[in-house]
């Protein structure tokens, strides 16, 4: 007889900040609900640094021993990545399940994961996570058992590679990420690859960026009918999927969807997604798509352009698309320019006006050329009437002579055949 479900957890969420906690708190308990766990209650220390080892001060520590018994609690939820130490000493203080943000985001993205490039991304984090952290997972992991990938009854922190007994050999944990970091290079190459064709087909990229659960695949399928998977729940989709598609004004893109950031994004996930995420270092514009209807969008905005800032891609050219404006009346994004666009994805409103201001960008990143094609060379020709706005086209003796506006990436394929 084995066990194949279990009751569902019941998680006090615990924060040691100066700050004001209650909308992080907010979001982790969004997070906890996601992973499939019930809130029972808060625990909040203002504190300058968390404890070195208990993360909570001893006198905290013991109101929270009380506040489990009285919640029927079977475990905590730290709204920051614990230490090694840190996991010791709370699992030995309290003698309950630990779990902290890092674990949680880490949980739901090995159940959300589908491709195999987006398993071993998460199985990479994962190791990662916990090879610097066997001391303090060893009861943790000794409590956990299962089959891999996620099935019921296995509790957050048991999907991915939990179930596997990490803390027996360290060895074997590098062992296992050296080969998952090989993997992946292999897919980075592919996605090279693929990168370079589309760079020489010059058709431009969108890029939709933003929060979790701020509307990103619900706007992807408005625009290019993708059937992406879309629902009211953080990191509802991991996959990048990308489409094709033709704006008003008939110019062809490939519209990108990405994974959402959020605060406080584990740097094991960023180092893993790394080549899932460079990818947009590599898009011709940018789309932060802005959940405006949220109270909380002004630090939204600013954790999404830091961590694009980390990537290195907050210099490209992005327009903010504030979604949800059939919620809002009005609002303000501190940093609003003519970049801005408000939009609600679901309902359709003004994305017209949306791919208006895509179109207006792309013009601006084009230079009008004057360019004389040799009749020996039809493919160019064929390459400019599928990629570029061909303004004037005659034939000459020399060869066919065109005027059109050429986008950036192919101005320097065109450079041998311009003159005047």
């Amino acid at each position: 007889m084995y066990e194949t479900e279990t009751d569902m957890e019941r998680l006090v969420l615990v924060s040691a900040s100066m700050e004001e906690n209650e909308d992080s708190l907010d979001e982790l308990e969004m997070l906890a609900e996601t992973s499939g766990a019930e809130v029972v209650g808060r625990l909040i220390q203002k504190r300058e640094t968390a404890h070195p080892r208990h993360y909570l001060g001893k006198g905290k520590l013991d109101e929270l021993k009380d506040y489990i018994q009285s919640t029927q609690a079977t475990g905590i939820l730290c709204d920051d990545e614990l230490s090694s130490s840190q996991l010791k000493h709370l699992d030995n203080s309290l003698n309950i399940k630990i779990l902290d943000r890092t674990m949680v985001i880490l949980d739901i993205f090995a159940n959300r994961a589908v491709s195999a490039e987006g398993k071993a991304q998460v199985e990479l984090a994962q190791l990662q996570y916990r090879l610097s952290r066997l001391s303090g997972l060893g009861h943790q992991l000794s409590r956990q058992g299962g089959s891999v990938g996620g099935a019921k009854g296995l509790g957050i922190g048991a999907r991915g590679p939990g179930e596997k007994k990490l803390e027996t050999d360290r060895r074997h944990i590098q062992s296992r990420i050296s080969q998952l970091k090989e993997d992946l290079r292999e897919i980075q190459t592919k996605r090279a690859t693929q990168r370079e064709k589309r760079v020489q087909s010059g058709i431009p990229v969108i890029a939709l960026v933003g929060y979790t659960n701020a509307g990103k695949s619900t706007l992807m399928n408005a625009i290019t009918d993708a059937n992406v998977l879309a629902e009211n729940k953080l990191f509802a989709t991991l996959e990048t999927t990308t489409r094709t598609t033709s704006l008003p004004g008939g110019t062809p893109v490939l519209f990108t969807d990405t994974v959402g950031f959020i605060h406080k994004l584990p740097h094991h996930l960023i180092r893993a997604f790394r080549a899932t995420l460079e990818e947009l270092q590599y898009a011709t514009i940018l789309i932060h798509v802005v959940d405006a209807a949220n109270p909380a969008h002004l630090d939204q905005i600013a954790v999404v352009h830091e961590t694009l800032n980390e990537l290195h891609c907050l210099d490209k050219p992005m327009i903010t698309a504030l979604n949800k404006a059939d919620l809002f009346p009005s609002i303000s994004i501190g940093q609003s320019n003519d970049q801005s666009v408000s939009i609600s994805a679901k309902s359709g409103y003004n994305l017209p006006a949306l791919l208006d201001k895509v179109e207006s960008v792309l013009q601006s990143m084009r230079t009008r050329y004057t360019l004389l094609i040799p009749y020996n060379k039809g493919h160019v020709v064929s390459l400019l009437h599928k990629h570029c706005e061909v303004i004037d086209e005659s034939h000459i003796e020399e060869g066919t002579q065109i005027e059109a506006y050429i986008p950036t990436e192919l101005c320097g394929q065109m450079e041998e055949y311009r003159c005047g």
